[in-house]
């Protein structure tokens, strides 16, 4: 059976609105996608209606629709009464005009088969006495009952909904007809798929108006020419019960809409608190005008006053068809629950930080109303401990102020007010500070020179590794300064480099000696070389004389 629903994963953001607002928590957290559990999937449309980045889509048959248009068949629309409050100021002729101009055959109003509904529902209450009967018009109360609440199925109406009981007539009356049902519902689409041929596809009013405005199809109001009319009423709060016409002595009718309190409901009778009574059930607020897929999302009061101004004060002037044609079987869908033992559930609370009972915040932020619940999903597979956002902040923190605590590198914060707001031990050390308290909260310029920070807050441009003497503290560092526009805040790591520092002017000073030293050695031989060459002089000028006046001495004789 096809899906209804599915998930554009680029859309989905982590943010888990849709797991806090499904009623039967059917959404699986996996790679960091919220995925929609079919299974246990009661197709209320919560998820679709919460999502802000649009990631739940449901399933479009519009396509279908368009071939079975093309089949040849003649194709009938069964159009919700809900449409009032969605197509302001059109009724159904209108609605039919416009629809026969994109193909269809005909289209009538699906009050038509919500008539027949209430007659057997006053039928099953008046001839079989039933203790509790809960109507059975809504899918996903059908759904729900049928998954998580089983031992309530006794007293679900074992009748078709409106839906169901006016295509099927529809098909006694044109044998070769193909039917479309067109309303403010995700879950009609899964009702069609699971019985039979009686609805050949689903439009939800969303999939109808883009078709409407790709043909450019503008539905326009027409006279209307009845009065009839009273089951027009059903989409609204209680407007199953306004339609009987007939109430049995001794009978609590009461009405029961959107979802937290079906769920409420249901386990009051399974606990067996409710007796003698006629429940009508809408997992909507407000009923099916306040339906999942309404194109103008309205309040419930303006689309409910549209119904009661649209709808007549007298049922249709229909034949009642034999009850046996308007049975209908809801089988049990439960599933084992998978639930850790008290040993697992706590090795999981452990493992999402929750080692006390005081651990156990219960904000709901993952979607889950308590963490217990939260870790159980986990057990099941729908969850991670990822999810927990106190979890989160608090592994974040203590990896903050490890690193803070344990880096050999002085590092502090301080506000756009230049105000410093923490810092660490290596900072603490560096700038002989005794406790934190003693700064934070203070003006940097009591322990640095502000001015670097000023550069960087009123520029915008970081400093990196600049290499600074810090005189009242006679230290060298190199500076690092950057601001985080998020956080609004300045960050300054300090990397104390004195003796880094130190050895290299030792190193420049011995350098410094040694080219002196130098100096003078060159020098002292230059002086000495200069004497020697002096001595060398006046030596080989005195043996050129004398050797001259040898000469002379030879050539005489």
């Amino acid at each position: 059976m096809a899906s209804c629903l599915t998930l554009k994963k680029s859309n989905c953001k982590n943010c888990y609105k849709c797991i806090r607002h499904c009623p039967v928590k059917s959404i699986r957290f996996s790679g960091s996608q919220a995925h929609v559990m079919e299974e246990d999937c009661v197709l209320c449309g919560q998820c679709v209606v919460v999502c802000p980045q649009n990631a739940k889509q449901i399933v479009d048959e519009t396509e279908k629709a368009k071939v079975l248009l093309q089949s040849g068949a003649p194709v009938y629309v069964s159009l919700a009464p809900s449409f009032v409050a969605n197509y302001d100021g059109i009724g159904i002729r209108g609605m039919e005009a416009a629809l026969k101009r994109l193909g269809f055959a005909g289209v009538e109003e699906t009050a038509l088969g919500a008539t027949v509904v209430k007659r057997e529902y006053e039928r099953l209450l008046r001839e079989e006495k039933r203790d509790i009967l809960i109507s059975s018009c809504c899918h996903s109360v059908n759904l729900l009952i049928e998954k998580y609440y089983p031992s309530a199925l006794p007293f679900l109406a074992d009748v078709q909904s409106p839906m169901q009981a006016h295509c099927a007539a529809i098909k006694r009356a044109h044998p070769e007809a193909k039917t479309v049902f067109i309303g403010p519902c995700v879950a009609k689409k899964d009702e069609a798929q699971r019985y039979g041929d009686l609805v050949d596809a689903v439009l939800t009013f969303e999939e109808l108006t883009l078709w409407m405005e790709q043909e450019g199809v503008v539905p326009e109001a027409c006279p209307e020419d009845s009065d009839t009319g009273l089951a027009r009423l059903f989409p609204t709060s209680g407007g199953i019960l306004r339609t009987l016409t007939e109430r049995i002595p001794g009978y609590l009718y009461l009405v029961v809409d959107g979802m937290e309190n079906v769920i409420a409901a249901l386990q009051d009778i399974e606990q067996g608190k409710v007796h003698r009574c006629f429940i009508e059930m809408s997992a909507c607020p407000g009923s099916c005008v306040n339906g999942p897929v309404m194109v103008r999302r309205k309040s419930v009061i303006s689309g409910s006053l549209a119904v009661n101004v649209y709808a007549g004060d007298s049922d249709f002037p229909l034949e009642q068809p034999e009850a046996e044609l308007l049975r209908k079987q809801f089988p049990e869908l439960t599933r084992k629950q998978n639930l850790p033992s008290p040993m697992e559930l706590q090795r999981i609370l452990k493992q999402m930080g929750k080692e006390k009972p005081e651990d156990e915040l219960n904000c709901g932020t993952c979607g889950y109303d308590t963490c217990r619940e939260k870790a159980i999903a986990i057990y099941q597979g729908k969850a991670d401990v990822s999810m927990c956002l106190p979890y989160l902040k608090e592994q974040a923190e203590h990896f903050s102020d490890s690193m803070m605590r344990n880096t050999p590198v002085a590092m502090m914060v301080l506000n756009e007010d230049l105000e410093v707001q923490q810092l660490n031990q290596a900072a603490q050390k560096l700038l002989n500070i005794r406790y934190p308290g003693d700064v934070l909260g203070d003006q940097v310029i009591r322990i640095m020179d502000p001015s670097p920070f000023l550069q960087v807050l009123h520029s915008g441009r970081e400093i990196r590794d600049k290499r600074v003497y810090l005189a009242e503290y006679d230290r060298y560092v190199e500076q690092t300064i950057f601001r985080d526009k998020e956080a609004h805040s300045l960050l300054c790591i300090l990397r104390d480099v004195t003796e880094q520092e130190e050895a290299r002017l030792a190193r420049e000073d011995i350098h410094r000696q040694t080219a002196e030293v130098a100096d003078r050695v060159v020098e002292k031989q230059m002086r000495i070389v200069q004497q020697i060459a002096s001595l060398l002089g006046e030596t080989a000028a005195e043996t050129k004389i004398a050797l001259t006046k040898l000469k002379e001495s030879v050539n005489d004789e």
